[in-house]
């Protein structure tokens, strides 16, 4: 048995701990209380033992794409930019790519992530890291046959790295880039199911009215269905408890009930939505009408890192401008979104979110020593509000340490990720990124 004890520890699905403990044995938490009763084991002094957070919507395969299409207004420009740079690399080289990704994950406290995949290099990445994960292979497209032929082929290709921690699940990419007959496919395979959902203002006017910005992409789009993308899967019978939809930045009331009755989760990405300029999700109303509302970072394409403490500070402050009320949501309730929250919205939260005995033993230990934060008035809000990577000494998945502060192996994975990136800026950016 392994015992891990700090300052603090915090459940998330009961009270605070002051000088508590964490016992661990066969991977799963076996006692949680004072350290007094369950032991001391490893100190951690000045520090917070929580449940490992839950990273509900990532791009693995974008961490080298910071900066990528900064900027740029016009979409068919953004989409050609990213098309044309995943072209430039193999699959060896994506493979890297989300290898970094998964390991800046667990660097920043992140046990588990819900990841789309367009190319399938994430569910390597992540079982090589020891990274916990539901990876959505995406695919695009109107014919149904295509779509499962792209699916196929992603599956062929990582068939051997599922597991009971890597579990597959399918992305139709978006209302705009699936067809309802590609969605409806993609369902029969009766496996967790992700997407892209309301994220903008464009999309909404594309799929509702075929017009808006996005006029002149048809080559690059389905054809618009006439209802927003959230009454569309309500229409094919497609919401459900099995379906994880990203950012709904822009669903309306009648939609936010919609997705409450079908216990859909949403993947809650304030930093990637204010970066492209989509606005705020109506956070306080989907909490309200019950939905089940996890923490998603998206990925460096959009938001510029998978700094999961940046994410929650995001959470916390987008919800208190939407709302103009700084007592809407605690750091406490942010803490609860990021871990309990994101674990139920992926379906996992019999098995994480929380430290429950009896649940996987997936934690993150964060230290305060030297903060604002210190000497302690609330735990919670010392991690979410002070928290950062450069704070987390250690990151466990069914207690293995698969990140130790101070670890050597970062110049290798940087320097293949970069090599990788250095063939994708062969590509050149579009004019209107140069402008003065």
């Amino acid at each position: 048995m392994r015992v891990l004890s700090a300052d603090w520890v915090l459940p998330v699905d009961g009270p605070p701990m002051r000088d508590g403990a964490v016992a661990i044995e066969g991977g799963r938490i076996a006692a949680v209380g004072p350290a007094a009763a369950v032991g001391n084991g490893t100190r951690y002094p000045g520090a917070v033992i929580c449940p490992g957070f839950v990273n509900a919507h990532t791009h693995l395969e974008y961490a080298v794409y910071g900066g990528f299409g900064d900027g740029l207004a016009d979409f068919g420009d953004w989409i050609s930019l990213h098309v044309e740079r995943k072209r430039r690399i193999a699959w060896e080289e994506f493979v890297s790519i989300a290898e970094l990704g998964a390991a800046e994950c667990l660097a920043s406290g992140v046990t588990c992530v819900g990841d789309c995949s367009f190319s399938g290099a994430a569910a390597l990445a992540c079982a090589t890291r020891g990274l916990r994960a539901t990876v959505y292979l995406e695919v695009f497209g109107s014919e149904p046959t295509a779509v499962l032929e792209q699916f196929e082929r992603s599956r062929e290709r990582i068939a051997g790295t599922l597991s009971d921690r890597v579990r597959l699940g399918v992305s139709p990419h978006a209302p705009y880039t699936v067809s309802a007959a590609g969605y409806r496919a993609c369902a029969e395979l009766d496996l967790p199911l992700a997407t892209h959902v309301s994220e903008s203002p464009s999309e909404l006017a594309y799929l509702t009215a075929g017009g808006g910005a996005w006029a002149g992409y048809e080559d690059l789009l389905v054809t618009p269905p006439g209802t927003t993308g959230t009454r569309l899967l309500a229409a094919e019978g497609l919401l459900g408890p099995g379906l994880l939809a990203a950012h709904c930045t822009h669903v309306d009331p009648e939609e936010i009930d919609l997705l409450a009755r079908h216990g859909v989760g949403v993947a809650h990405c304030p930093r990637s939505n204010a970066a492209l300029g989509c606005g705020f999700a109506p956070l306080t109303s989907l909490r309200a009408a019950g939905v089940r509302v996890g923490v998603g970072t998206d990925s460096p394409a959009s938001a510029p890192s998978f700094d999961f403490f940046e994410e929650l500070r995001s959470v916390v402050l987008t919800a208190r401008a939407r709302e103009r009320r700084p007592d809407v949501l605690s750091a406490s309730d942010a803490l609860e979104l990021g871990t309990l929250g994101s674990a139920r919205a992926l379906g996992l939260d019999h098995l994480v979110g929380s430290l429950t005995p009896g649940k996987r033993a997936d934690v993150a230990i964060v230290s305060l020593e030297g903060s604002a934060f210190l000497p302690w008035e609330d735990p919670a809000a010392a991690v979410v509000l002070g928290g950062s990577p450069n704070r987390v000494l250690a990151t466990f998945v069914e207690g293995e340490v698969r990140y130790e502060k101070g670890g050597d192996e970062w110049p290798d994975l940087r320097r293949r990720a970069a090599s990788a990136r250095s063939l994708m800026l062969e590509a050149a950016a579009p004019a209107a990124l140069h402008r003065a």
